[in-house]
């Protein structure tokens, strides 16, 4: 599904989704923002390379979320069966 407009050209996999759990790397990324000094140099690059902060919030949703899949499935193996 495009969702571009302008000069910018994007492509959406789905409009809709769980609300509720897209909220969650939302808040982590609010938080870091406010309080990581990691993730405010994280920023401060993303804008002076051109970037918008809707775009460097929707990069970070993404590693946050990416992280989050990485440390609940490495902690959690799944049950054996025998």
């Amino acid at each position: 599904m495009p969702a571009s407009s302008g000069n910018t050209t994007r492509h959406r996999l789905n409009r809709g989704g769980d609300r509720h759990l897209n909220r969650a790397p939302h808040t982590i990324a609010l938080v870091r923002m406010g309080h990581d000094p990691h993730t405010r140099a994280y920023i401060t690059r993303r804008t002076a390379e051109g970037h918008t902060k809707r775009e460097v919030m929707r990069s970070l949703n993404r590693y946050i979320s990416r992280q989050l899949l990485r440390t609940l499935t490495s902690t959690h193996p799944a049950p054996s069966t025998t």
